[in-house]
């Protein structure tokens, strides 16, 4: 039933493109293991440079810095990180098409100086839901992610008149990219079904999460039907995040399309070792590679050791949230935005390094460095 529910939204959504059949399925488990046994044991980071608020501040002209970038992925090579996880998004696309190509070309030929591929993030429900180019502004004080913005934004993603701009989009850039070889995949979109985190200090922004969901369910089949238009050599993915996964009727539509439309499986856990292994058993049944796109946040008891330690020993690729510490500020916890905050933590939520390269703490980069082989 579902299967064929989501293959007649993805009918709709190809309209008169010239699409095979065999491009518009997701791959075989065989294609996919294959992919795995090529690109070998990913670990890394979700990255942004800690110069940069959010995806628009990393990627904009006037604030794309390369230096910065070059030398915070200089640390990710130093503990052995083989790939990252980007945040790219559509305004961007609009904007300057071309410019951005040339600036993800010129990101992923740093990546590559430093022996590390990339997982690019394409769409984001996560956080402010009303995103602007230009100048981004500046954190506020002590509060995590305080200018993430979601990607497309709420308006975009309630107006049917966008569509068109998001379909040129998702292709335009996958079909840029589609053979090349520094791309570990691309992840379709980042939570879904996730909101704006900070609405208990800006409510109203976002409709009611139920409407909102409407609109994903139907847009979601759609984008993973425009990056295969590119006919990516890499793979499709996007990972689920909450819930109970053990069975596919337990699980709400969105969960359902995004691990029936995924070429390799990802998943988020913050949770602690025990629930992280139940959660990559319960993923197992779909017989493909599975990565875990998001983990390691210290107060929730996700942490480097063991965590890292059970992702490899499971054969799952790992990427924590937070790198270098800067104007994310998610050194602080998510309730940062329930309760005030007058300095750094004492327990730090992400991040591994502080903004002049000096670890956070020595003894987990030594443990990373014990797990990947990094000395």
């Amino acid at each position: 039933m579902l299967k064929t529910f989501v293959h007649l939204l993805i009918a709709g959504a190809l309209g008169t493109a010239t699409l095979h059949a065999q491009d518009a399925q997701p791959w075989t488990p065989e294609k996919a293991k294959a992919w795995q046994e090529k690109s070998g044991w990913l670990n890394g980071c979700n990255f942004i440079p800690s110069n940069a608020i959010n995806q628009l501040e990393m990627w904009q002209a006037d604030t794309f810095d390369t230096a910065t970038i070059d030398r915070e992925l200089g640390l990710a090579e130093s503990l052995g990180f083989t790939s990252v996880r980007v945040f790219l998004h559509d305004l961007l696309w609009q904007q300057d098409s071309k410019g951005f190509s040339k600036r993800i070309d010129t990101f992923l030929g740093l990546a590559e100086k430093h022996h590390i591929g990339v997982l690019f993030v394409l769409f984001d429900s996560c956080w402010y839901p009303k995103p602007k180019l230009g100048k981004q502004p500046d954190p506020l004080p002590h509060r995590h992610n305080s200018g993430w913005v979601q990607s497309p934004g709420i308006d975009a993603l309630m107006d049917e008149n966008q569509i068109p701009r998001l379909h040129e989009y998702v292709t335009g850039v996958v079909k840029q990219f589609a053979n090349d070889p520094r791309i570990h995949g691309w992840d379709v979109w980042n939570e879904p079904d996730n909101n704006d985190g900070g609405k208990s200090k800006r409510p109203d922004l976002e409709p009611d999460q139920k409407i909102k969901s409407q609109h994903v369910e139907k847009l979601l089949p759609q984008v993973f039907a425009w990056a295969r238009e590119g006919k990516p050599t890499q793979p499709l993915t996007s990972g689920v995040w909450l819930g109970d996964w053990s069975d596919p009727n337990k699980m709400y539509l969105i969960q359902r399309i995004q691990l029936e439309q995924s070429d390799v499986i990802s998943f988020h856990c913050y949770g602690k070792p025990d629930h992280l292994t139940k959660l990559i058993g319960q993923l197992r049944r779909y017989n493909r590679p599975i990565l875990c796109t998001e983990y390691m946040a210290r107060p929730e008891g996700s942490t480097f050791d063991p965590n890292l330690g059970v992702l490899k020993k499971e054969g799952v690729g790992a990427y924590c949230w937070g790198f270098v510490s800067g104007k994310s500020q998610t050194i602080y916890p998510w309730d940062s935005w329930e309760k005030d905050y007058d300095g750094e933590p004492q327990l730090w939520f992400h991040d591994i390094f502080r903004t002049d390269g000096t670890p956070y703490r020595q003894p987990e980069v030594d443990y990373i460095r014990s797990l990947t082989g990094k000395k």
